[in-house]
């Protein structure tokens, strides 16, 4: 579980986040909506240590994140909304097995890891594969594999679609719905509910820093106008 207790940030003194509570339980799928500059951003970076609040308390799995980072990343992956900016390797294979090698795993458990990581993604057999050379959605089908990689409990994503062509955007649908389906948490900020909607277990909508709406799917939709958040046409 991730919880937010009173969390507020400020970045150069302008408030980004206010006296902001929730919990995401394990195994849920969870939409964070909202315009660009809601927080939703500032509320992922919160998860797993990439960013502390200025007060209040995260906590991953009953744990302040500051009290064990490397738990709280073990336990909750992050993809970027530009994948390259996450990439640390020229190879798919390298890439995905920098987290667990930073884990201090063995050889053995290292490569376990990779390998179930992109069968996950089906990008299995290609480790030596330039990443370079990918598409899009390739791309950000590897980011999601180095999450994996982690074996985390919660799969988090910022704007996961952004940039990508159609194809590519089924194919990375179809992960995280296989994924949710096998019991990953995921955890999705977007500002266009239109193809994630059917998947949500419940849609968090943020507006100035604060939570406007926590609602089952068809509920939220109703409670979004004004909030620059694209829905599905009925």
């Amino acid at each position: 579980m991730i919880e937010f207790r009173s969390v507020t940030y400020a970045f150069e003194d302008v408030p980004v986040l206010e006296d902001l509570s929730l919990s995401i339980a394990d195994g849920e799928f969870v939409l964070v909506a909202g315009a660009n500059g809601s927080g939703k951003t500032t509320l992922l970076r919160h998860c797993n240590g990439l960013l502390s609040p200025d007060s209040g308390t995260v906590l991953v799995d009953g744990t302040p994140v500051e009290e064990n980072v490397v738990a709280a990343r073990a336990s909750v992956g992050m993809v970027f909304q530009h994948p390259r900016d996450q990439f640390v390797a020229a190879t798919i294979g390298a890439d995905v097995a920098f987290g667990p090698e930073n884990l201090g795993l063995d050889r053995e458990e290292i490569d376990r890891r990779v390998a179930v990581a992109l069968e996950a993604v089906n990008l299995a057999g290609r480790e030596d594969d330039r990443i370079d050379g990918l598409s899009g959605g390739e791309q950000a089908r590897v980011a999601i594999a180095g999450a994996l990689a982690m074996e985390p409990t919660h799969l988090v994503l910022d704007e996961p679609f952004t940039g990508l062509d159609e194809p590519a955007r089924q194919s990375v649908l179809e992960r995280l719905e296989a994924l949710s389906v096998d019991g990953t948490g995921v955890l999705l900020a977007t500002h266009d509910l239109r193809d994630v909607l059917d998947l949500a277990d419940r849609v968090i909508a943020m507006c100035d820093g604060e939570v406007v709406v926590d609602a089952p799917p068809a509920q939220a939709v109703e409670r979004l106008e004004g909030l620059a958040v694209r829905v599905p046409r009925c």
